[in-house]
């Protein structure tokens, strides 16, 4: 007898009209999409991780529970080892905690937002509840805490928030953990860069959950290397379930490293701030823009030619930007902060788009 099989029979069929992430790939541009640290990673630091490479080191299994890695943070941050654990970036402790803590359960996300904590949410068969922002994107506590309707299951909240780059006070942060059964993790992927974080109010709220990376401000976004700062009963939870070996033995290194150097990546973050600065005020300038305040490594815009349009010529004349379209608010563009000369390339082009000169 021949087994029938038809791959629709298989799917699961709350996943239909799921999108995935898909990230611009584009070679031979600038870049500035993806809100990276935009200088080369420093000479110094690489060659410090170099020669802590052993003979055995890439042929052995990494330290499943990344144990010098989490006690580097959890002096760093002054809490406990048992309240800190790692991931292969930001995404994979998301995901994990979506299955952990919000399967067959809501989770609240105030959007528009990074765009993983649903997706997530869907694959751990969480139901996302979406929570639009205030007229200046701001967060609507209130709104939060209605929609979590009193049923324990996840609120995720980014500050500053991606893409809008702005920030949350701690005073709503902790309005929202003290009116809610469920686990509130802010995501301060961006923190480095401005905002203050809620990091100190971690053991008055043992609901509370603080996620952090070192893939934007300490340029480790081609290694993966997220964390998670928590009460001991969620570390436990999220352990139970994450992958065996899943940060890699050069990821654990290079990210202790880096914070052996932290006066160094500190300098660049101070650059990459003033850098923001220079060209929100340049970029503010230009006509048709609105500009939006951010407390991020990125910027945050619309402009009055359509912003699908400005993008696809910023892209033509070699200028990769991030477009965004928000339902209900419009168009946008969001653009990394780069070099000063990639910032500089950015706004002569985007001037000659928005003037009309030499467009098609």
């Amino acid at each position: 007898m021949t087994a029938r099989y038809d791959i629709a029979n298989l799917v699961r069929r709350d996943l239909e009209g799921l999108r995935p992430y898909e990230a611009h790939y584009a070679t031979g541009v600038i870049r500035l999409d993806a809100n990276e640290n935009p200088h080369d990673f420093p000479p110094e630091v690489r060659e410090y991780i170099m020669s802590m490479v052993g003979p055995q080191f890439f042929s052995r299994y990494p330290d499943s529970m990344a144990r010098d890695l989490v006690s580097d943070l959890a002096a760093r941050f002054g809490v406990g080892t048992e309240n800190v654990i790692v991931g292969n970036g930001s995404d994979e402790l998301i995901l994990d905690i979506m299955l952990a803590f919000g399967v067959g359960r809501r989770a609240v996300i105030a959007s528009p937002t990074f765009s993983m904590y649903g997706i997530h949410a869907r694959v751990a068969g969480a139901v996302p509840v979406e929570v639009p922002r205030g007229p200046a994107f701001e967060v609507d506590v209130q709104a939060v805490i209605r929609a979590e309707g009193g049923e324990p299951g996840v609120i995720i909240l980014c500050n500053p928030n991606n893409p809008t780059g702005n920030a949350t006070e701690p005073a709503d942060i902790e309005a929202i953990a003290g009116s809610v059964g469920s686990l509130l993790v802010v995501d301060e992927a961006y923190i480095e860069f401005g905002g203050v974080s809620c990091a100190p109010l971690l053991g008055k709220y043992p609901n509370l959950a603080v996620m952090r990376t070192f893939s934007k401000a300490f340029g480790l976004a081609g290694l993966r290397a997220g964390y998670l700062l928590a009460h001991p009963d969620v570390i436990r939870e999220l352990i139970r379930i994450k992958q065996p070996f899943n940060v890699n033995s050069f990821t654990q290194l290079a990210a202790r490293s880096v914070m052996r150097f932290g006066d160094l990546f500190e300098a660049r973050i101070r650059e990459i701030v003033t850098e923001r600065e220079r060209l929100a005020e340049r970029l503010g300038n230009l006509p048709g823009v609105t500009l939006y305040p951010s407390e991020a490594n990125f910027l945050f815009f619309r402009t009055a030619r359509p912003a699908d349009q400005v993008h696809r010529l910023l892209l033509e004349r070699g200028v990769l930007v991030r477009y965004i379209e928000v339902p209900g608010r419009g168009k946008f563009l969001r653009v990394s902060v780069g070099t000063e000369r990639e910032n500089e390339i950015f706004i002569d082009r985007l001037g000659r788009i928005l003037n009309g000169s030499g467009c098609r």
